[in-house]
């Protein structure tokens, strides 16, 4: 097979499991096979993963390092001092001992490898961690076939309002990134609003731009596990995700609470549904929602495979963003959603990559604080299940080309046919 035709992936994690970054890789990777592409994949998952028809590697960590004793002593001291050093110590080193051990690790395991028999290298992180960019900046013959994945903003300061964290050895981390836009031949994005957002830091952030959406997660042989609290026969609104510190869950419940005055005939026939840890918003959000019978949320983590069914199964998805004025990331769950093919209820800002995706004239859209909007569309909602189910499919062909295998093979090909140019 030519050279060109072979792809070598980096990978932090492809369990989709693990987190919503090893369901984004895993999906990336099975697109990029099921494109015609042969994939072999090096990946730091910690536990075996297979992918039909894709070589994978699971990378052992490197106990004869430096960085490996570094990492251990550290863990020791702090066991007897009490103290935790580790913002010291990445304000003085930029990047924890234990991240440059597992970065050495994965270069280790790449050097049995022949930049020649490949087309591409294509690194895949998980979230502020970006080991695998880190491991090929260590491997310069790699570097003139590099496409560097970057799946959000970072360093931290980067991000948008209202992300404000400022972390330990930001201003290396800054240089750590700075780097990557400098070495790798293209930079990849899911989104075309976090390309413009990152070019304002370093021109090659825009410059070396290529858009490569996430792809949808799809498993063979997973049956419909629909769990007791579901009611098929029940008007259904889903959030299904991680509510972080910034995606607040409050105002959607008082607008669902103010949703069930506006429409008593609701009352005993519609459920909404947060599945996914919310660690910032307990015990509050547990006590609340145990007092609104219509309400269910779950203890934490939900397996893939429920949530997935439930995405297909119920009336409408939401996406919540935080309320910002832009919101320049593809959640990792919109193609999904697309593919589940039930109305999405956007809550985030005008300005953001889903909006624009949806398009201005989509009309399941509020700001993510707007109790009073939110409220008036979980009604129309209502009222077009009430009338046909049927009426809250999504059915946009044009977003399910957009983020199709097919399309992402294109896009690939002809990086690939330009290196040759």
């Amino acid at each position: 097979m030519s050279s060109t035709k072979k792809i070598l992936v980096l990978a932090e994690t492809i369990n989709e499991e693990s987190s919503s970054a090893g369901k984004a890789n895993n999906a990336f990777i099975k697109a990029l096979k099921k494109s015609g592409f042969s994939v072999k994949t090096y990946h730091f998952s910690h536990l075996l993963v297979t992918i039909s028809e894709v070589e994978t590697i699971l990378i052992s960590e490197k106990k004869i390092d430096l960085y490996y004793f570094l990492s251990r002593m550290q863990r020791v001291l702090q066991r007897f001092t009490g103290k935790n050093w580790s913002k010291p110590l990445e304000n003085r080193f930029g990047f924890s001992f234990t991240f440059k051990n597992d970065v050495n690790s994965m270069v280790s395991a790449l050097r049995k490898e022949n930049p020649e028999d490949y087309g591409m290298v294509i690194t895949l992180s998980k979230g502020a961690s970006y080991r695998a960019h880190a491991a090929i900046l260590k491997l310069h013959d790699w570097h003139k076939k590099w496409l560097a994945y970057l799946h959000d903003p970072y360093p931290f300061h980067w991000y948008p309002s209202p992300y404000d964290w400022v972390e330990a050895g930001h201003k290396q981390k800054e240089l750590f990134f700075i780097e990557i836009a400098q070495k790798a031949r293209w930079l990849g994005y899911p989104s075309l609003l976090l390309a413009d957002w990152m070019g304002q830091f370093h021109d090659n952030f825009k410059e070396k731009a290529v858009i490569l959406p996430h792809q949808v997660s799809e498993r063979k042989n997973d049956t419909e596990k629909l769990p007791r609290y579901f009611k098929p026969e029940n008007f259904t609104v889903l959030h299904a995700g991680n509510l972080l510190k910034q995606r607040d869950p409050f105002p959607l419940i008082e607008a669902w609470q103010l949703f069930l005055r506006q429409h008593p005939e609701a009352e005993g026939n519609a459920q909404l549904l947060f599945l996914g840890p919310a660690t910032f918003h307990e015990p509050g959000l547990t006590e609340v929602c145990g007092n609104i019978p219509s309400i269910y949320k779950s203890d934490g983590y939900v397996d893939y495979a429920t949530v997935s069914a439930l995405e297909k199964n119920s009336s409408a998805n939401i996406i919540m963003e935080a309320v910002s004025n832009i919101s320049p990331f593809l959640p990792a769950k919109f193609p999904g959603l697309v593919k589940a093919n039930r109305k999405i209820f956007h809550l985030g800002p005008k300005n953001s990559e889903s909006r624009q995706l949806l398009g201005v004239n989509y009309p399941f859209i509020a700001e993510a604080d707007d109790v009073e909007e939110i409220a008036e569309i979980l009604g129309k909602l209502f009222i077009f299940w009430n009338e046909d189910p049927q009426n809250l499919k999504l059915g946009r062909e044009d977003l399910e080309g957009y983020f199709s295998f097919e399309s992402l093979g294109k896009k690939v090909k002809d990086l690939l046919i330009d290196t040759k140019s």
